[in-house]
This record gives C-alpha cells, structure tokens and sequence, in this order.
C-alpha cells in the first residue's frame, strides 16, 4: 500500500524524533539503580576522600546509592581501564585524577589511551604542593636554596612518593627551570618520604599542604614556596615558585570522568549537581581541609583542560625520561 505524502512525511518526522525524545527521557529517569565510583587506589587517600564525598553528595541529590569501589593497582591505571571498558550508561564512573594524565606516559603498554577513551563529565578540585625543606637547611628562601643548590650540585637530596608520583613530577619540573640538580630519592609512598624528611634524611621534598601544614605550623618543616600560580589561602605568607622562577605551575587535580560514548544527557546531568556541589559552604570547607580548591567546568572545558594537562606534563615526563616501576 503506497501513503500520502503528507502521512509518509508525518510518520518519518515522528520516527526521527524518537531518538532524541529517548535520550531525554533516559536522562530524567536516571539513575534508576545505584552507580559505582571507581577509585585507583586504597582507601583513605586523596582520590577516596574526594570520591566519597562527591558520592555522598549525589546519593543526596539524585535519590539513588553512588558506591564508591576501591581497585587500586599499576598507579590508578586498573580502576581506569575497568572504566574504559565499560558499558557507555552512566552507571560505572570514574574519580579520576592527575595520575591518569601522567599515567599516560609514565606506562608504554595501557590498553586504552585516557584522553581519547573518557568522557569528561565534572571537574571537582585543584590541589597545591608545597616546597619544604628540614629546618637544617640554611636557606630561608626559595632564592637561596636554588642559590645553594647550583653552588654544590648533587649535595642536597631531594625526596620523592616514587617514580611518576606527584612530588617526582613537580620536581622534574622544578629542577628543569630552576636548572638545579639535587639528588632524587624516590619512597614507596608520601608517608616514609615525609618522615625522613622530618628526620633530616633527606633534606627537600615537594608535599601536600594537608600532609605538611601542621609540621610547618610547628617549625618542624620550613616552607619555602608553594607550587601553583597563586599563593594557597591556607599559607597566605608563603610565595609561589613562580615568584622566583617564572612560568611554574605544578598542581594536582581530581574530577569524574566516564566511559566513552556515554549519553551527553547523563553527563550534563551529572556535571550540573557537581557543580552544584562545588559552591556549597560545607563542600568548599571539606575541600579546603584537604588543602584543595573547588574547579568547576563544564564537561567541554574538563575535556580541554584534560588534554592540555596530560600533554604539559608528558614533555615533562619525556625530557626526564621517567618511566614507571
């Protein structure tokens, strides 16, 4: 049976728009079943903490469970892969961090390439380091122990969490610019690095402010400068490397992603309560005790600021030729 034009075309229209009324409708039901966080590493650290309280927040706000599971192994890289892989629905999500931007150098043989593979959903925080130095140091300021350091070259020790780790990294960066050369001692962990250099074992260290604040508050620690572009709100008196060495900017930072292809409905879903999230008093105190500051973009900007990040730091990473353990 041949249909009117005007039928064939009404029907064609009708069937067009069923795809788009679909996702719509998929992105208000949703979640209709509680969602996993995945997290890289063991409970506890920087990544968990922020994974469950944006979890928290959301089972709050959305009216279903946001489970955080821990898989950690090969530097966050397992839990990443696992959510590479799977289904594209929104319920297997990511809380991903800076290790995956470094990972992607770091590591010669992942399965997946983390730029291209995710979904960037919310950006949730930056994190700053600091410099600090044990108190037998004579110098009191960045100026002088960059001074000190290319006057007695390989003399200090410098302290890292291990190879790729954070503190490694923002050292590379350091030494590159600064053009000093310090010996690198590379620890299983932030935790044995920062309590050798409380012990005087090593002499220099780039920590975290929530490891280090209260040993610099204390005198046990001296604090020369932090590694962001702007002095951190906790540590107010204490400049910026970039003060003495122009155009350095190390910082961490924490943010969900999702597998590939999951339905922008669900993303921008989800990137409006975190961002949501991110502006609340309670949530920007939490973060600030983790020595982090809110970082709201849309899933657009996450996904630029990404990539710009991963590729700033592989020239890092290649010019050291660092390689993971």
């Amino acid at each position: 049976m041949k249909l009117p034009r005007r039928k064939f075309l009404y029907l064609a229209a009708g069937a067009s728009a069923l795809p788009a009324v679909s996702r719509i409708a998929r992105a208000q039901t949703y979640p209709a079943r509680p969602v996993r966080i995945l997290v890289g590493f063991p409970p506890a650290g920087n990544s968990d903490i922020h994974a469950r309280l944006i979890a928290h927040w959301l089972s709050e706000r959305l009216g279903q469970q946001f489970v955080v599971e821990n898989r950690a192994g090969a530097g966050g890289s397992l839990a990443t892969e696992t959510v590479v892989r799977a289904a594209p629905d929104g319920y297997t999500l990511l809380q991903a961090a800076s290790n995956d931007s470094w990972n992607a150098t770091l590591y010669d043989n992942l399965k997946f390439n983390f730029v291209r593979d995710v979904a960037a959903v919310a950006s949730v925080s930056r994190t700053a380091g600091v410099l600090v130095v044990h108190p037998s140091i004579a110098a009191k300021s960045l100026p002088e122990l960059i001074a000190y350091a290319k006057a007695n070259p390989g003399k200090l020790t410098v302290a890292s969490a291990g190879i790729g780790s954070a503190p490694h990294v923002f050292w590379q960066l350091f030494k590159s610019m600064a053009d000093v050369n310090m010996l690198h001692i590379p620890y299983r962990g932030g935790g044995p690095a920062l309590t050798d250099v409380l012990g005087g074992q090593v002499q220099v260290y780039f920590a975290t402010i929530t490891s280090s604040i209260e040993y610099v508050r204390t005198g046990r620690l001296r604090a020369l400068a932090v590694t962001t572009s702007t002095r951190a709100e906790v540590f107010p008196d204490i400049p910026t490397v970039s003060e003495f060495v122009p155009g350095y900017e190390a910082s961490g930072w924490q943010g969900v992603v999702a597998p590939k292809s999951t339905p922008a409905e669900i993303v921008d879903k989800l990137n409006r309560e975190i961002n949501a999230a991110l502006v609340d008093a309670k949530m920007k105190a939490r973060l600030a005790d983790l020595g982090a500051a809110p970082f709201a973009n849309s899933p657009a900007e996450f996904r630029k600021f990404i990539a710009e990040y991963t590729e700033k730091w592989a020239k890092v990473i290649r010019a050291a030729n660092i390689k993971a353990e």
